[in-house]
């Protein structure tokens, strides 16, 4: 049997822009939590820290999808590099202005302006697609970029806030602010896999890819699917602390993370006969079971390591044919703005989740974490269940069909 990675790496300049584009997004999972490492060690207060870093998420969450829309109907290189470069200059003038103590309200204004960072993922997914278009081969990308992912996520942070804890407050964000200029940099002179800009017959009616029904059920769908993830990540360090053993919520978490990945991998080297919108349905339902044995996993590290080993085994699969769906159901000329809004889905429910979880386990308890996750695991089958019609794409006209259409 052959090795399906190795053939969509065959294609011309695949290799280059995937490598060029791991190191450009790993100051998504950096930066956040970078920016709490730097302003917590430099300034000694976390409410700071968390607000600064909130500013940057929550704006880059607004703003990212409508740079992704300028990159559909302009093309990557012509937005991707002023944004960039935006970005950098406001991460350097963060960082310079942590070290030397500027007034407070320049942390917030640089990291308002670090957020015009382009949404590198659906950059990728958007080369990919324009290789593999209508072909089995994208599946397989797909699944790639969803474990590529997971390891961003888990190298970044913890490479983020090493280097800020072993060299200086700010070691971390100068590495995560150099992967940012000089991965794009390698991503985007490689014009040979960029995608073109497609002025499709009717574009301008399209609109924003928001207004499209199957870019609504799966973003929203997937603010549950982020919440699940950052609920684990509260609950594990609340109840790690609990059980006395604080060092041990990396290795949880970790492992978490480890169960995704595998699971995307192998999702990804097959190739499977069953529609996508019964695949979405059947990865979220298996999320939602495997989230319920978390509810009784609160008693010892090595049982509750398992359980979110198993918890784990769904993510990818979920993001897999998730962005699949979106490739299929959205427009050509509105690809890269549906894979980001998707994306930005994923980072509200994260800070939501994580949010309401630490209200929760301070109200109730750590163990208590877990049922924000059994209950966004119902509500994600439900979203995915009723539109399963309109993700199907059987749909081609009538009243019967107006999910289809772009909302008004």
């Amino acid at each position: 049997m052959s090795n399906p990675y190795k053939q969509i790496f065959a294609a011309p300049g695949a290799k280059g822009f995937s490598a060029a584009g791991f190191f450009a997004r790993l100051p998504i999972a950096m930066a956040p939590i970078g920016i709490v490492a730097m302003l917590s060690q430099a300034h000694g207060e976390y409410w700071l820290a968390g607000a600064v870093s909130a500013t940057y998420a929550l704006t880059n969450a607004v703003i990212s999808p409508q740079i992704s829309r300028a990159v559909d109907r302009l093309g990557q290189t012509a937005v991707v590099v002023p944004t960039t470069i935006v970005s950098v200059l406001a991460f350097i003038a963060l960082i310079a202005a942590t070290n030397q103590n500027w007034p407070v309200w320049t942390l917030f204004a640089s990291a308002f302006l670090a957020a015009a960072m382009p949404s590198i993922p659906a950059l990728m997914r958007a080369r990919w697609t324009e290789l593999f278009r209508n072909r089995p081969e994208l599946n397989t990308a797909f699944a790639f970029e969803s474990a590529a992912d997971e390891l961003v996520y888990i190298a970044g942070a913890s490479l983020s806030v090493g280097l800020a804890v072993a060299l200086f407050p700010e070691a971390g964000m100068m590495v995560s602010t150099a992967f940012l200029a000089l991965g794009t940099a390698a991503f985007i002179v490689q014009r040979g896999t960029e995608p073109k800009v497609r002025h499709v017959a009717g574009a301008a009616a399209v609109g924003s890819a928001i207004r499209q029904r199957p870019v609504q059920i799966i973003t929203l769908a997937l603010i549950f699917v982020g919440a699940i993830f950052a609920t684990a990540e509260v609950s594990v360090v609340a109840i790690t602390k609990e059980l006395g053993q604080p060092n041990a919520a990396s290795l949880v978490i970790g492992v978490y993370a480890l169960g995704s990945f595998l699971v995307g991998l192998t999702l990804g080297a097959l190739n499977l006969r069953i529609p996508l919108h019964r695949q979405l349905l059947i990865a979220v339902a298996i999320l939602a079971l495997t989230s319920l044995p978390l509810l009784v996993a609160g008693s010892s590290v090595t049982l509750l390591a398992v359980a979110v080993f198993v918890s784990g085994i769904a993510i990818s699969p979920t993001f897999i044919t998730a962005f699949g769906l979106i490739e299929r159901r959205v427009p050509e000329s509105v690809l890269t703005e549906g894979v980001t809004w998707v994306m930005t889905g994923i980072g509200i429910g994260m800070a939501l989740g994580a949010f309401v979880t630490g209200w929760v386990v301070d109200s109730y308890g750590p163990q208590s974490g877990f049922w924000v996750s059994a209950a966004a695991g119902a509500a994600t089958v439900l979203i995915i269940a009723l539109g399963q019609r309109t993700l199907s794409g059987e749909c081609t006209g009538g009243e019967d069909c107006a999910m289809l259409e772009p909302a008004q």
